[in-house]
């Protein structure tokens, strides 16, 4: 009886050691995690993205379908490339893309920054960029709903 107990209560020290070994991994792993994340993650915010389009360095590539566009607007100087035909339209010739997006090609090397209503397909479409060798390639995970928020709150500031 001595001894199931003694045995009950090492394994109970064992068990309870490793769950302590696995949360120091844990933890570990989260700053590792959050360091990565800041490296590779790519979003872009409103304020970031409003600097950029001024500075004319990037690409804005809005991905939601042109009756979207139509119906509920557009942030300023965006191209319209739904994300359907975003992996086919990063690797048209230069020739076809400007014929069919009246814009230059961007080269690989371009920023490219990706849009839509709420940044679900944005962050796909960056996906789809980045896997073509568009490295450069964010996204802006508000959307068009925070753009359209921030703009509007800017104007009844009187920005």
């Amino acid at each position: 009886m001595r001894l199931l107990r003694l045995l009950h209560l090492s394994g109970r020290q064992a068990i309870l050691g490793s769950a302590e070994a696995a949360l120091w991994g844990l933890k570990s792993l989260k700053g590792s995690c959050n360091n990565f994340c800041t490296a590779i993650c790519k979003d872009v915010t409103y304020m970031e993205l409003k600097n950029l389009l001024k500075s004319k360095k990037i690409m804005l590539i809005d991905v939601r379908e042109p009756w979207e566009i139509l119906e509920y607007g557009k942030i300023p100087g965006s191209v319209n490339i739904p994300l359907d035909n975003v992996d086919e339209a990063l690797q048209m010739n230069p020739k076809d893309f400007k014929e069919k997006y009246n814009e230059v090609k961007p080269p690989k090397s371009d920023s490219l920054v990706f849009s839509c209503l709420a940044g679900v397909r944005s962050k796909k479409a960056m996906d789809t960029a980045i896997s073509l060798g568009f490295n450069s390639a964010q996204h802006y995970a508000g959307g068009w709903k925070e753009w359209a928020t921030y703009e509007f709150l800017e104007k009844k500031q009187g920005n």
